[in-house]
């Protein structure tokens, strides 16, 4: 396949994918690390219920941030497949595919959160709430690793597009290649060794650098000669 040449409008969608990128990294990692994360403890269900009802407004803005984040998920999607369709058009549908699919289900999988919201909030609520709210953010977890299988399979077909279309360092690719296994690895034990998944966060760290720095490489585009 020959590698893509660099013209005005590559560098436009390029830029586009880098800018929905941004606002993907800022809004997904301000949900569930700013905002939501520290209100939950899933081992206590009347701290995490106190939590979220003195922060309401808090909890609420990390729902309307993860929305979003996939709504530029899907915008980010289309842009990358237009952006190496001339590259290998059955690759980059396959990638585009796979990242809708986690689009869908980690959309989808709000109503979780939404669920555990209504529970709290609702007067009188059943004495239980508590319980059956930390079950729905539990829940919220397992549903967002379910999307994350799919969108590892997206960033390992995303790296190999990356390697192969001769705009950027290879590095990008790997980088996107190994934050795609990482998803698989972390979310394969969620669901079959939950017990492993503290150990294994850690490696989070590589998604959040490799995929940073894809969306600052895709952001600087050199002007085409």
């Amino acid at each position: 396949m020959p590698p893509l040449t660099l013209t005005s409008a590559f560098a436009r969608r390029a830029r586009l994918a880098g800018l929905l990128y941004l606002v993907i990294i800022l809004a997904g990692l301000g949900a569930e690390l700013v905002l939501r994360g520290p209100l939950i403890d899933l081992t206590d269900a009347q701290r995490t219920a106190a939590a979220i009802l003195e922060a309401p407004g808090r909890f609420r803005l990390a729902i309307a941030a993860d929305l979003v984040m996939a709504l530029c998920d899907a915008g980010l999607a289309i842009m990358l497949y237009l952006v190496f369709q001339p590259l290998a058009p059955g690759l980059a549908l396959a990638a585009m595919v796979f990242r809708l699919i986690q689009t869908v289900l980690i959309a989808a999988n709000l109503m979780t959160v939404q669920t555990a919201w209504l529970l709290l909030s609702g007067a009188p609520g059943p004495a239980e709430a508590p319980t059956l709210a930390l079950v729905a953010l539990d829940l919220h977890g397992h549903g967002y690793d379910l999307g994350l299988v799919f969108f590892g399979v997206s960033s390992l077909l995303t790296g190999a597009l990356v390697w192969q279309s001769g705009l950027m360092a290879k590095v990008f690719g790997l980088g996107l290649a190994g934050a795609g296994l990482v998803y698989l690895v972390g979310s394969g034990l969620r669901f079959f060794a939950p017990e492993l998944s503290a150990g294994f966060a850690p490696a989070y760290g590589l998604t959040i650098l490799a995929e940073s720095a894809f969306c600052l490489r895709l952001l600087w585009q050199p002007r085409p000669r």
